[in-house]
């Protein structure tokens, strides 16, 4: 934020009074109010939102002129004005802390002041004439922070939910690619943290990389309801002070500006008092969540050694594990998933507990919302990411830990099931247990089997797949 090495100010009128704003902020007093008001965290709009709102305030200010309701001069200033918006330009001049009036009027007016202000100037005014554009009678024309602000939201969510499956769609390949590198690697399965029958790595990679590929379509079927606009709404529902036509030519707009097929909700009244689209984005994060921690867990397992664990897997190495145990590696990439989960997790929480606090016909926790969906978005996608590049690609198989585990398991014996039946195999189990020697020996020992015969049932390649 570009200031002056001695802070000028001038001062700007709104229905309660004078305000004091920094000469050389694009924003006026209704934001300056909500500065001075709201100042709990070092939150702040999420950039996408102020990219959703620009778009928003291009788009309407075009359908205003359009219709006749604003001259050209001043829709060409405040399209030109919202369009730098939208491409960041003025990013720092959104100084509201995300812990605000729960109907987000306070971004809303935000994004009016400056665009009226940077219109102004372009137009050769100063900055909070509030002349010749205004930013509630022309860049809010036909508009209310009710309808606008569930608007962005969704924008914004759907936009960056796209960037998510498609980090999502690289990780399911990443998993892909390493089930197929992997398909003839023979290894002990395991329920219950207990040895269980032979499978392969492959076969154990693929079902991660289904878990992805399902946790992606779940979060591509949100889409739809996203993509229901509220805007022409304005205040509850009712459209009260837009056009008729406003709605329509808006939706239209701004799926032409985005490429997203964006439509007008079916029902406004709902678009503008719940935000269930919202709650089921979070649901759907919240089941990625769960699998990339179950997959990072299981990593972290099948890697766990190098010495003393499971060791069937090596994880890259990335960086020095321990400050006072020279040569440790850990995980790091896996418990930065598993954090990264967490957090989304409690995100999720924050949305429902959010999504049902909205009485009557406006939700108020409309800019936690904006904040929770949208940085879960954007923190499952690069966790899904980096998950991919610096773990997935990089893994490696200890096949001679995985042959050794297999031989030494108890899980062998389940062939002989039906050859000697349960009871008997489960007898067999036991001795090998107790004599700590091996099911292939105790079966021979025993005369069950003759070594050929035992070679033949016991070969773990002929157990990863149905029986015959």
């Amino acid at each position: 934020m570009t200031t002056n090495v001695q802070e000028s100010f001038r001062n700007e009128t709104d229905s309660l009074g004078n305000v004091t704003v920094p000469s050389w902020a694009y924003w006026g007093a209704q934001t300056q109010r909500a500065v001075e008001n709201f100042s709990v965290s070092d939150l702040r709009i999420p950039i996408r939102l102020i990219r959703a709102l620009g778009i928003v305030k291009e788009v309407a200010a075009e359908v205003n002129h359009s219709l006749g309701l604003i001259e050209k001069p001043l829709a060409d200033a405040i399209r030109q004005a919202a369009r730098e918006m939208a491409e960041g330009k003025w990013n720092n001049h959104f100084p509201i802390d995300v812990f605000q009036t729960g109907s987000g009027t306070s971004w809303n007016m935000n994004a009016n002041e400056v665009i009226a202000n940077r219109a102004n100037e372009t137009l050769g005014s100063p900055l909070g004439s509030k002349k010749p554009v205004h930013p509630n009678d022309h860049v809010n024309r036909g508009q209310s922070s009710n309808d606008v602000i569930p608007t962005v939201i969704s924008m914004a969510d759907r936009e960056e939910a796209g960037e998510t499956a498609r980090a999502l769609g690289k990780l399911q390949e990443s998993l892909e690619r390493k089930s197929l590198q992997f398909a003839d690697v023979l290894k002990i399965g395991r329920t219950h943290l207990q040895d269980a029958v032979p499978m392969t790595l492959g076969q154990e990679l693929s079902g991660y990389a289904r878990q992805i590929e399902k946790g992606r379509e779940l979060l591509e079927r949100c889409f739809h309801n996203l993509e229901e606009l509220a805007i022409g709404g304005t205040a509850i529902g009712t459209g009260l002070n837009a056009h008729p036509d406003f709605a329509e030519r808006v939706v239209a707009g701004i799926s032409k500006r985005t490429g997203i097929p964006f439509r007008e909700a079916k029902n406004k009244f709902e678009a503008i008092g719940a935000r269930d689209s919202q709650v089921e984005l979070m649901g759907a994060l919240t089941t990625v969540a769960v699998s990339l921690t179950k997959i990072a867990n299981d990593l972290r397992l099948l890697g766990s050694g190098p010495r003393t664990g499971l060791a069937e897997i090596v994880l890259p190495a990335l960086q020095p594990g321990s400050s006072i145990m020279p040569g440790k590696v850990n995980p790091v990439i896996l418990e930065m998933t598993i954090q990264a989960a967490a957090h989304v997790m409690g995100s999720s929480l924050s949305v429902t507990m959010a999504g049902q606090t909205g009485p009557l016909e406006l939700n108020m926790m409309q800019p936690i919302i904006a904040w929770e969906t949208l940085s879960s978005l954007s923190l499952i996608g690069r966790t899904a990411t980096v998950l991919a590049e610096k773990c997935i690609d990089g893994i490696e198989a200890d096949v001679e830990k995985s042959r050794e585990w297999i031989e030494r398991s108890l899980a062998l014996v389940t062939p002989l099931t039906l050859r000697v039946g349960y009871d008997k195999a489960a007898k067999l189990a036991q001795k090998a247990l107790k004599e700590n020697r091996t099911i292939r020996e105790i079966v021979v020992a025993e005369g069950v089997l003759t070594a050929d015969e035992a070679d033949k049932l016991l070969d773990p390649r002929a157990m990863i797949g149905p029986e015959g």
